[in-house]
């Protein structure tokens, strides 16, 4: 097993662990969850990542990198009053949605149909907030704050990727060291996965739910199918939604929110530089998958510690983290003139926050934008 392929394998995962588990904590947090169902959380985003990268890379032969979906996260950590159990049902549900995707055409098509912009859009919509909150946090706590972006703008330079990470631990050191956090103790009760029921409740089905599915196939699917293809691969379309549509629903039983396909993080395990050979390339999936194992049963001494950090620390981290998708959904949701103001209603409605009859603003916003794209077209050409 060459060096280069182990390499690139824990890099992938360091980095995609490091860049935005302050996210998914955030998100675990705005949904109310416990120290325990936290934990399970991570653990089984991370276990359902193992298992779908190695399966699906042994399967076909080809490597299969995935990754928790970071603009869900991002939805999710943007909700209010949505309970665990709430939360849960409207995983459970986007992993279905998922799946069914995979085996039924006419729902592929259906989301293919919605136009770019507007689904970039909703995702700038989305992410705008939490980078936002980098200014104000800065603004109000500097001594915390200050020296993170100092560390991020400074290792960006060098390693774009390793930014957040180095950010991340630049946080811990500042937590620990200067601001005099003590450290928690290790609870071995976290190490268990912790079942959690699901409560289907209509309204957050279709607030979180739908955006959910929504935001994880378009910015998140697709795009690392492309990074596939760009990198001389076909990817298994129907075989990986299957496989992490019907992984997302199981594991969201322990509270795990979707997994889905890597983009940044699988280019890194693509290139010659892993092997020479393409055809056996497909075993940095099975590797990929090994860290992911051990980052999951690691879960109780990293998330523990997380936690313990001042808050203004995690929503740094997390704010900044979510620059570069921001700017891409930006680009993105702003490129075609044809759909530009329909993209400006999504992103306005969405970024506003504004929630009606129990239903988010992620949803709201979608509709504003399609209600808008679909009013263009009724202009006399």
């Amino acid at each position: 097993m060459p060096v280069s392929m182990i390499s690139a394998a824990l890099v992938a995962a360091l980095v995609g662990y490091g860049s935005t588990i302050a996210l998914v904590l955030a998100a675990a947090a705005a949904v109310g969850a416990d120290a325990g169902q936290t934990a399970s959380w991570v653990a089984a985003i991370c276990f359902s990542k193992a298992i779908g990268s190695a399966l699906l890379s042994t399967w076909k032969k080809v490597p299969v990198v995935l990754a928790w979906s970071t603009p869900g996260a991002a939805l999710i950590a943007a909700s209010t009053g949505i309970d665990i159990h709430q939360a849960v049902g409207a995983f459970v549900f986007a992993g279905a949605l998922i799946a069914l995707t995979a085996a039924i055409r006419p729902l592929n098509r259906a989301v293919n149909a919605i136009p770019t912009g507007v689904a970039s859009g909703m995702l700038a919509g989305v992410l705008l907030p939490f980078s936002m909150a980098v200014a104000r946090h800065a603004a109000s706590e500097p001594a915390l704050v200050l020296p993170l972006i100092a560390v991020f703008l400074i290792v960006r330079l060098v390693n774009p990727l390793m930014a957040v990470l180095a950010t991340l631990i630049a946080g811990l050191a500042i937590a620990f060291g200067f601001a005099g956090v003590p450290l928690p103790s290790l609870d071995v009760d976290l190490m268990s996965l912790t079942f959690i029921r699901p409560d289907f409740d209509p309204a957050v089905l279709l607030g979180l739910g739908v955006p959910l599915y929504l935001v994880t196939m378009a910015s998140q699917n697709l795009p690392g199918f492309a990074v596939m293809r760009a990198n001389g691969y076909e990817p298994p379309v129907t075989e990986a939604l299957g496989v992490t549509g019907l992984l997302s629903a199981f594991f969201a039983l322990f509270g795990a929110h979707t997994v889905n396909m890597a983009a940044i993080t699988a280019a890194i395990c693509l290139g010659d530089d892993v092997h020479r050979d393409r055809n056996q390339r497909w075993k940095v999936g099975v590797i990929y998958a090994l860290v992911w194992v051990t980052l999951g049963l690691s879960g109780p001494v990293i998330v523990p510690a997380i936690l313990a950090m001042p808050p203004e620390i995690i929503a740094v981290v997390a704010g900044l983290a979510l620059i570069p998708p921001l700017i891409g959904a930006l680009v993105s949701a702003f490129d075609l003139p044809a759909t530009r103001f329909a993209a400006a209603a999504t992103f306005a409605v969405t970024a506003s926050g504004v929630a009606a009859f129990g239903i988010g603003a992620a949803f709201w916003g979608l509709l504003a934008g399609l209600l808008v794209h679909l009013s263009d077209h009724l202009k006399p050409r």
